[in-house]
């Protein structure tokens, strides 16, 4: 079993910890006004991070937790519940949702969104490697969704080390009986979103979120409420 741990960043104890919540909160307050007045999100963001001294993950932070009233009122009225997936088309989107467990279990930083999602700051960097939480982050994910008609992950094919990832994926479902589809396709984003309506996507991806159909906060439903630093 592997050893590693997508834990918290070295820094986060510091950069997130109660003397910056005021100026964080403050940052992504301004920075979802902009955005419901049409501002570009990286000019945006650059805007509030200079006023408030933000260093490049702190932006991050901030970026990755807002979003105007406008959109998150549409997001909102797609969004369909873990107890209503019985009898569903579900699609994951694969290291979104993988990498947030692995991220939350491992005791990395987790935020909540304004939308009510939530996300990390890890990502994969062009390359992923599993950790000790993957496993069981997987048979998670696995139980919730018994009760789906079908489930199907997507996962970056560019991404190096994604067929092993497939290879474990198929095993385990093999294994615990979920049933799983497992795709490598070169833009996951782009196929989550040109799915029909009646496929629920699971993803906390702002822009298959504002763009594609129906979706589900499953990340959140897993880890439950309190789980997540909100700004």
């Amino acid at each position: 079993m592997p050893t590693r741990n997508r834990g918290p960043h070295p820094n986060d104890a510091r950069l997130f910890g109660e003397k910056y919540h005021p100026a964080l909160r403050a940052a992504t307050d301004d920075l979802c006004w902009l955005l419901g007045r049409g501002y570009g999100a990286d000019s945006a963001l650059q805007l509030v991070g200079n006023r408030y001294r933000l260093n490049k993950r702190q932006r991050m932070a901030v970026g990755r937790s807002s979003a105007s009233a406008e959109a998150v009122a549409r997001r909102k009225g797609r969004q369909v519940l873990l107890s209503e997936l019985a009898g569903r088309r579900v699609a994951i989107d694969g290291f979104n949702l993988l990498i947030l467990l692995e991220s939350a279990f491992g005791g990395g930083l987790v935020l909540q969104g304004r939308d009510g999602t939530y996300r990390d700051l890890a990502g994969v960097h062009g390359t992923y490697k599993n950790v000790q939480h993957t496993v069981p982050a997987l048979k998670l994910v696995g139980e919730a969704l018994r009760e789906a008609s079908e489930v199907v992950w997507y996962f970056d094919a560019p991404v190096s080390n994604s067929g092993r990832l497939k290879t474990m994926l198929r095993e385990l479902s093999e294994a615990e009986g979920y049933g799983w589809e497992i795709l490598l396709v070169n833009n996951p984003d782009k196929e989550l979103i040109a799915l029909p309506d009646e496929v629920v996507v699971v993803s906390s991806d702002s822009w298959i979120l504002d763009d594609g159909g129906s979706w589900c906060n499953l990340g959140r439903e897993l880890l439950g409420e309190g789980k997540g630093l909100e700004l």
